[in-house]
C-alpha cells in the first residue's frame, strides 16, 4: 500500500499534474502510439530503432558482438558466474554465444551454419534488434513507469485484471508495452515494478510468463510466413484472446499457483464508488515522489544495460542450438507426440506435423510457422496463434527472464510451456475452422 501523502488529498499544484502527465504522456507517445515516418507506420521506439540501426550501418554488427561479449565477460567480472549449476551453464553457454555471433559477422565457420535459417537469422532478425531496443526503450522507461501512470491505470482496471488473471492492475501496461514494443521491454517494466517490491513473486511470474509475448510487429512477420494476411484481423485479434485465456488457466494451475504471493507494496484497493478518486490521487502520490527525470533515465538506462548484455549471448547460443537441433534431430518430432492427442481431438489432416512444429517452438517461436508454411489453412492458423501464445521459448524469451530478479528456474517455465502450447492447441485448431468457414 502506498503510504499517504496528505498534500495530494488537497487541490494538487499545477507543477504536480504536469509532472503526473506529461513525462506519462510522452512515455505513451513514444511507445503505444503508430506514427508514419518515411512511408512506414509504427511507434516512435520502433522508428528509433531504425535510426539506430541505420545510423550504424555495417557497424551495427559490431555493435552487437561488443555487447554479447561483455554479457559473457560479465558473470565472471561480478563473480557469480559458479553461484549454482544453472549460472555455470548459461555462462558457458554465453561464451558459446560469443564464438556464434563472431561467425555470424565474419563468415568463419561450417557452411550449414551460415544457412539463412541458422546464424544469419538470429544475428539479425533477432540480436541486433534487441541489443537496440531495450538500451534505447529503458531510456524511455522512466517516462512511463516512475510518474505515476502505471498506478493510476492499475487502479482502474483492477476489476478485469484481479478477478481473471490473478495480477494487479498495474500489469495492463506491461501486457501492452509487450504486445505493441518488445517481449524485452515488458520485462523489463515487470522486473522493476518486482525489484521495488509492487508485485509478488506470484505476479512477476505470471506476467512473465503470460503476458510477455512477441510484439504486434512481429506477428505480421509470422502471418506472412504462414499467408494469413488475408486474415489479419481475424488472426490478430482471436491470437490475442486465445493468448490471455491461455494465461487465465494457467495461473490456477501448478507451477504459477504454487508461488509465493506476498508483495511488500501492494496496489491501493479502490473504496465502492470512489475507484476514479483512487485512482487520481495514487498517481498524484507517486508523481511527487518521483525523483528528477535524470536519475529516473539514467537507473533504467543501466538496467537495460545490463538486461541486453545478458540476454544477447543466450539468445545467440540456445537459439543456434534449438534450430540445429530442430533441423537436424528428431528431438521435437520425439516430443511433439506429447501433443498430438491435444490436436488429433480435432480431425486435422496435419495433426503430427503440427504437432511436432508447436513443439520446436520451445526452441524459437518463429519455427512453428517456418515449418508450418505450406500446411492447410487450418494448420496454419493454428501454428500462427501457437507461435505467439505459447510465450516462452529458449532463443530469446526464457534468457530474458532468467537474466532478471523474477524467480522462474528453466524446470518450472518449460512446465508452463507445455501447459500453454497445448492449451493453446486446444483452442486454436477449432478457431481455425471457424475463420475457415467465414471466409469461405
Amino acid at each position: 500500500m502506498l503510504p499517504p501523502n496528505t498534500t495530494t488529498r488537497q487541490r494538487p499544484s499545477a507543477a504536480l499534474i504536469l509532472k503526473l502527465f506529461l513525462p506519462s504522456a510522452l512515455g505513451i507517445l513514444i511507445f503505444f502510439v503508430p506514427v508514419e515516418i518515411g512511408g512506414r507506420s509504427t511507434i516512435l521506439l520502433d522508428h528509433m530503432v531504425t535510426g539506430a540501426r541505420s545510423w550504424l550501418g555495417d557497424a551495427s554488427g559490431f555493435y552487437a558482438l561488443a555487447l554479447i561479449a561483455a554479457g559473457a565477460a560479465y558473470p565472471l567480472i561480478r563473480g557469480y558466474w559458479n553461484r549454482n549449476i544453472t549460472e555455470r551453464i548459461f555462462t558457458a553457454l554465453k561464451l558459446l554465444g560469443v564464438m556464434a555471433a563472431l561467425m555470424a559477422l565474419t563468415g568463419w565457420g561450417p557452411a550449414f551454419l551460415h544457412e539463412p535459417d541458422m546464424l544469419p537469422f538470429l544475428f539479425e532478425k533477432l540480436v541486433i534488434p534487441v541489443g537496440l531496443i531495450v538500451p534505447i526503450g529503458a531510456i524511455f522507461l522512466a517516462l512511463l513507469i516512475s510518474y505515476g501512470l502505471l498506478e493510476l491505470i492499475g487502479v482502474l482496471v483492477q476489476p478485469v485484471m484481479r478477478p481473471i488473471w490473478r495480477t494487479p492492475g498495474r500489469s495492463a501496461i506491461d501486457a501492452v508495452a509487450s504486445f505493441v514494443g518488445s517481449y524485452s521491454i515488458g520485462l523489463l517494466i515487470t522486473n522493476r515494478v518486482y525489484q521495488a517490491g509492487q508485485y509478488s513473486a506470484r505476479e512477476a511470474a505470471i506476467i512473465a510468463t503470460g503476458f510477455s509475448t512477441v510484439s504486434a510487429t512481429f506477428m505480421i512477420i509470422v502471418a506472412r510466413t504462414l499467408d494469413l494476411m488475408a486474415v489479419w484481423n481475424a488472426y490478430f485479434w482471436l491470437t490475442l484472446l486465445i493468448t490471455f485465456i491461455v494465461t487465465a488457466v494457467t495461473v490456477r494451475l501448478p507451477p504459477l499457483s504454487r508461488i509465493d504471493d506476498s508483495a511488500e507494496d501492494g496496489e491501493p484497493t479502490a473504496v465502492a464508488g470512489k475507484r476514479l478518486l483512487t485512482a487520481w490521487h495514487t498517481g498524484l502520490e507517486v508523481a511527487a515522489r518521483a525523483p528528477a527525470l535524470h536519475k529516473s533515465v539514467a537507473i533504467n538506462f543501466k538496467e537495460g544495460l545490463v538486461m541486453a548484455i545478458s540476454i544477447l549471448p543466450s539468445i545467440m547460443s540456445v537459439g543456434l542450438l534449438g534450430l540445429l537441433a530442430a533441423k537436424y534431430t528428431p528431438l521435437f518430432e520425439w516430443l511433439g507426440w506429447l501433443f498430438y492427442p491435444f490436436v488429433a481431438v480435432w480431425g486435422i489432416a496435419d495433426a503430427a506435423a503440427l504437432a511436432q512444429a508447436s513443439a520446436a517452438g520451445l526452441a524459437e517461436m518463429f519455427l512453428p510457422a517456418l515449418l508450418m508454411a505450406e500446411a492447410d489453412f487450418v494448420a496454419r492458423f493454428a501454428a500462427g496463434v501457437v507461435s505467439v501464445s505459447a510465450v516462452l521459448f529458449f532463443s530469446a524469451s526464457i534468457p530474458c527472464i532468467l537474466s532478471t530478479s523474477i524467480p522462474l528456474s528453466v524446470g518450472r517455465m518449460v512446465v508452463v510451456w507445455f501447459i500453454r502450447v497445448a492449451l493453446s492447441l486446444m483452442l486454436a485448431v477449432p478457431t481455425g475452422y471457424l475463420v475457415q468457414a467465414l471466409i469461405s
